[in-house]
């Protein structure tokens, strides 16, 4: 029992610190907006966009060391071949992360004057801006790997409140730079290398209080617990490399065609249709140990029942979300920067983006269910075919149309997706479950919802106000809320059984 306590404790602690995380930044971004303009948000987009690239340099290593760590909780391995594997990959990331930086460095000039379009910005400053980047960046990295340790050990509830202070110093914390120094992209992002620093250090302090250096005698160095644990790491790499050319190459596209104003519009509208990823994380640590626990059960009806009670639950928690982003895309802009212009243009963004991402959220249940029967070939072949789709539908939508050719190339490659490859996953998987779970689970709660939204995208009088504005939207996503719930057999009964409990 106290285990089981314990693992609710970290999924809440993990889930309240990326909730707390994303909102925060939500929150923020009109706030730098308003404070540093467009231009220099997206320079901020830029630096996003070069934290998710550099990902590709981890090649599964830190998900490897999580698994290290937890094997040695459970007896697996001696905590001296844990000491000698970290000792290893501190060599294999600092020398990657020297190089990444000297190279981003030496590239300074050139991504200032020739990949990025800068207007009003001095080339100067931009070029200080993106060395400072280079260096953030390989740290922020490498901190990583330290918080591997910290998950493997399942230290989640100081990870979570190590990373909301973190949070709120990287993104509320740089106004008071903005008040007592000045605004400017150098000062922001030379603030931001000290948050990082307070990251690695305290990522690294604690992963070594851990694993107890320097209270045993040191182990020779070795970097075959390194080699033997190279196939894993290949095979989490390989997922990981389509996870990041399927999420940021559209952003690696429009960074270089359009000019830097633009990509700042089209950076805070992505971050908008961003809060539909939430829910992700939460859901896919709840359900693949159970998924995977029933399968070797033999328990296919009860897999394919939760299975589907899980896509429902999901598509009360996000499609309203989805349909709202979609349906009041300029008023909810509008709302959140305070800029009508702006919001016109980040609006048809929005609304692709909200809805390519809606997709993903249902299209990423596939996965679940190949994860708990141990088969990812139709996972790899899918996610292949995407991008066979999709790189060159972002360049020639990007060059052509920017951000709306984009979001509408990430739209459309998720619909074909969930239309015909969804299908094909559940014949393989679900023993022909798909009609169910597409009809029950799936359309049961957005037909309702989205009929409702269509309505009140009708008749909805919108104040040009933002604290009416703000009281409409609201209103508009309460009925949307209720109606999915209502809509929903699995919320209804959640409902009925905390009602029953609290009047007993």
């Amino acid at each position: 029992m106290a285990e089981n306590v314990s693992i609710k404790r970290n999924v809440a602690a993990s889930y309240i610190s990326s909730i707390y995380a994303v909102l925060i930044s939500i929150v923020m971004a009109p706030v730098y907006l308003s404070y540093m303009g467009t231009e220099a948000y997206g320079l901020i987009g830029f630096f996003t966009m070069m934290n998710a690239w550099f990902q590709l340099l981890d090649m599964g290593l830190t998900s490897t060391v999580i698994r290290e760590a937890a094997l040695f909780r459970g007896g697996k391995i001696s905590i001296g071949t844990l000491r000698v594997f970290l000792r290893g990959l501190e060599i294999v990331f600092g020398v990657v992360s020297i190089t990444a930086a000297l190279v981003i460095l030496f590239l300074t000039h050139t991504i200032a004057t020739r990949w990025l379009k800068i207007g009003n910005l001095s080339v100067g400053d931009v070029q200080v801006a993106v060395a400072l980047m280079g260096v953030i960046v390989p740290v922020r990295w490498i901190a990583g790997l330290y918080r591997g340790v910290m998950i493997g050990f399942e230290k989640m509830t100081w990870l979570a409140t190590f990373n909301s202070a973190l949070a709120t110093m990287r993104f509320v914390g740089v106004l008071a730079v903005f008040l007592l120094i000045g605004v400017n992209v150098k000062y922001f992002f030379a603030y931001q290398f000290v948050v990082s620093l307070v990251d690695f250090f305290g990522a690294m302090f604690m992963s070594r209080y851990l694993i107890g250096v320097g209270k045993a005698e040191r182990e020779p160095f070795s970097w075959k617990p390194l080699i033997n644990n190279t196939g894993f790491s290949m095979t989490i790499g390989i997922v990981t490399t389509m996870s990041v050319l399927l999420s940021q190459a559209d952003k690696l596209v429009l960074s270089k065609v359009l000019p830097l104003a633009t990509f700042g519009i089209f950076s805070l509208a992505v971050a908008a249709a961003s809060v539909i990823n939430i829910a992700g994380t939460p859901m896919s640590q709840a359900l693949l140990p159970r998924l995977t626990k029933l399968f070797a059960e033999g328990r296919r009806d009860a897999l394919a029942q939760l299975y589907g009670n899980a896509t429902q639950a999901m598509g009360v928690i996000i499609y309203p979300a989805i349909i709202a982003l979609a349906f009041f895309s300029e008023p909810i802009m509008r709302v959140w920067t305070g800029h009508d212009d702006f919001a016109r243009h980040a609006a048809p963004i929005l609304t692709l983006y909200a809805v390519g991402n809606g997709l993903a959220a249902f299209n990423f249940f596939s996965y679940y269910i190949q994860y708990a029967q141990g088969n990812l070939r139709l996972y790899f072949i899918g996610n292949a075919i995407l991008l066979l789709f999709l790189l060159p539908a972002f360049i020639w939508g990007g060059i052509h149309y920017g951000g709306v050719g984009t979001g509408a190339a990430w739209a459309i490659a998720n619909c074909l997706y969930f239309l015909f490859w969804v299908p094909l996953i559940h014949v393989r998987f679900l023993a022909g479950g798909h009609w169910n779970w597409l009809f029950r689970d799936i359309l049961v709660v957005i037909a309702p919802t989205t009929l409702l939204c269509w309505v009140i995208s009708l008749v909805a009088p919108w104040p040009q106000q933002r604290i009416p504005l703000i009281g409409s939207l609201a209103a508009a996503g309460l009925l949307l809320l209720l109606t999915a719930v209502a809509s929903s057999s699995v919320a209804r009964a959640t409902l009925l059984r905390i009602i029953r409990r609290f009047n007993s």
